[in-house]
């Protein structure tokens, strides 16, 4: 009876009701079939989530694991849970599924033409990212399909002047540096949007350092000016400071004032983008099989997969045999982001299309073949063949790179405990490069090591330097997953002497800190009147007597000391790992309080 009642109230406004069973239907998990075990890549492919987000889960319930280390049914099932999937156990499943590098293009340099340039906007948080690109199409998209955009594609396309440019819709620089951590190289200009009442922030900072790690050109686009505290000599003085310097001071960056609320500056912004497409001479080869890269993948009610792809180079037609990574398909049918199908797309052309039904991440490489033989042919290679992907890129590694003549370029990351301490490092850094090997800093700030520093630090290929600053436990974990190298130092010396050593291809000399462990401290126990023992946790990693340790609290560092005592229950003993408890004590400390972190650290 209820439930006839709730028909009868819900059913004469049938929106409302359509509106509720989708609401439930999103609320229902997906079902999902898993073997007893699977590799963690394998298990990203499954549901489709960046390999990446992937690892930090399996942090979160405590599982350390690398992209190429198999977890278990219970530990997958515990994962995918958070990604709104059930898992069931497939007593036959069999995991597959792995990465492929993109196909090499060989152009033929007559059949050569312009192609529109891919555009990605980033920048700080609250700056006006999402409302200058919808303040761009709504006032500049293609003639005929104003007002037509029904969906959201993650890519758009506008035309000014007669010229077409491509926006990518990413939600972050984070995400646009996953993207190039998989290989994909799909951006040609970067806009970077700074408020002109707030000016360059941290995380403003952290974009440009991303732009400038995909080595691609960027504009800088200089919000809010219809804001009565806008000051734009503010923002462009910043910019100098942060080693972006702009076209007006000498510099080769330009910036363009603009307000996305009032549509103001945009037609000069569009300009401003042709005008740097047209200096980097972008050029597409649109007689050739098509070469592309997934921006996206979703699940159409009605259509079924729908997956975004940028075409890069060649034609994509309805009809065309593709091939992502180890998934063929043909393709069904293709949509613009208005919503209506349309039978080819060109160079830097944006398409949604129907035919793709596998795992399909952002970044993966899509190539058409001449017929489904060929399209067949090179999945079942691919399966034959299947590679693991690299190694860990250390300091000896590169150093040994550096002294055979391999590479002329040491990548880092800095961060350092105060802003006071990041020009000092930086600039003692920069003065160690020579004519044969220098430095590149691309990314340098204030505070903890954390997950974005090392997905940056994975996509250029770089080593996080650390000065007086601690890792973030998550981030810690995540770069051992991923395997890229923190170096931490307390002594300025040490540091430069390491990366010098690095550049004239010598081994490493000691002065790291290596970081063995974390505890937190649960209890603390006194032993006499003066002394006092803290009962902890081992979060990860080992702890042993005379181990050096930092007293972490709201993330400052308020002792550093040698380990005393160690103690499980009452016997004495020689070290503890993860899992397990114990009492510990430090030498000339006694200040514990619960929820203090101890981070265990050796002398490398």
């Amino acid at each position: 009876m209820t439930n006839h009642r709730g028909r009868r109230r819900t059913g004469s406004n049938p929106d409302v009701q359509e509106s509720l069973d989708r609401e439930q239907v999103e609320d229902q998990p997906k079902e999902l079939l898993l073997p007893k075990s699977i590799k963690v890549k394998d298990l990203s492919d499954r549901i489709q989530e960046d390999p990446i987000d992937v690892i930090k889960e399996l942090i979160r319930v405590g599982v350390m694991a690398n992209i190429n280390q198999v977890v278990d049914f219970e530990t997958a099932s515990a994962v995918v849970r958070e990604f709104g999937f059930d898992a069931s156990l497939n007593e036959d499943g069999q995991a597959g599924g792995t990465t492929f590098s993109g196909p090499k293009v060989e152009e033929n340099p007559d059949k050569l033409t312009a192609r529109p340039p891919v555009v990605t906007i980033l920048g700080h948080v609250d700056h006006g990212k999402t409302t200058l690109l919808d303040s761009i199409r709504e006032s500049k998209i293609t003639d005929g399909e104003v007002g037509g955009i029904t969906q959201h594609i993650g890519a758009y396309q506008v035309e000014f002047r007669g010229q077409k440019i491509t926006f990518l819709d990413t939600p972050g620089h984070e995400a646009f540096t996953a993207m190039r951590a998989r290989g994909a190289k799909v951006t040609d200009i970067a806009i970077l949007v700074v408020a002109a009442d707030d000016g360059v922030m941290p995380q403003t900072v952290e974009a440009m350092n991303h732009a400038k790690a995909a080595g691609v050109p960027i504009v800088v686009a200089i919000n809010k000016m219809d804001v009565p505290s806008a000051d734009p000599d503010r923002v462009k003085r910043q910019l100098v400071e942060n080693e972006l310097v702009i076209e007006e001071w000498g510099g080769d960056v330009i910036t363009v004032p603009v307000s996305a609320t009032e549509r103001q500056g945009i037609d000069n912004l569009l300009e401003t983008l042709l005008v740097v497409s047209e200096v980097a001479e972008l050029r597409g080869d649109p007689d050739r099989l098509a070469i592309g890269v997934i921006v996206e993948a979703r699940v159409d009610k009605g259509k079924g997969p729908l997956a975004t792809v940028l075409v890069q180079t060649g034609t994509l037609h309805v009809g065309d045999n593709v091939v992502v990574g180890q998934i063929w398909g043909r393709i069904k049918a293709m949509f613009s982001e208005s919503g209506g199908r349309i039978d080819e797309a060109g160079p830097s052309t944006p398409v949604e299309v129907l035919g793709l039904s596998g795992n399909l991440l952002a970044g993966d490489s899509l190539e058409a073949l001449e017929s489904g033989k060929a399209a067949k042919n090179l999945v079942q290679q691919r399966l034959s063949t299947l590679h693991q992907p690299g190694g860990s890129t250390n300091l000896e590694e590169i150093a040994t790179k550096i002294g055979s003549g391999e590479v002329a370029e040491l990548k880092l990351v800095v961060k350092t405990d105060v802003q006071g301490s990041v020009d000092a490092v930086k600039m003692s850094l920069e003065k160690l490069g020579s004519d044969s090997s220098r430095i590149a800093v691309i990314h340098a700030t204030n505070g903890t090591i954390n997950e974005s520093d090392v997905t940056l630090a994975t996509a250029a290929g770089a080593i996080i330097i650390g000065f007086n600053t601690r890792i973030e436990q998550s981030a810690r974990l995540l770069a051992d997953s991923l395997k890229v190298e923190i170096r931490q130092y307390d002594i300025i010396y040490r540091l430069i002497e390491d990366v010098e050593n690095a550049l004239e291809g010598l081994v490493k000399t000691p002065g790291a800190q290596v970081v063995e462990g974390h505890g937190e401290v649960r209890d603390v126990f006194a032993m006499g009147r003066r002394r006092k023992i803290a009962g902890v946790y081992i979060l990860d990693g080992r702890i042993a007597r005379n181990s050096m340790v930092k007293v972490i609290r709201r993330d400052e560092v308020i002792h550093q000391g040698n380990v005393t005592s160690l103690k499980h229950f009452k016997d004495d003993v020689r070290e503890m790992t993860t899992g397990f408890e114990c009492g510990v004590g430090i030498d000339s400390f006694n200040d514990f309080e619960s929820g203090d972190i101890l981070e265990i650290i050796k002398d490398d």
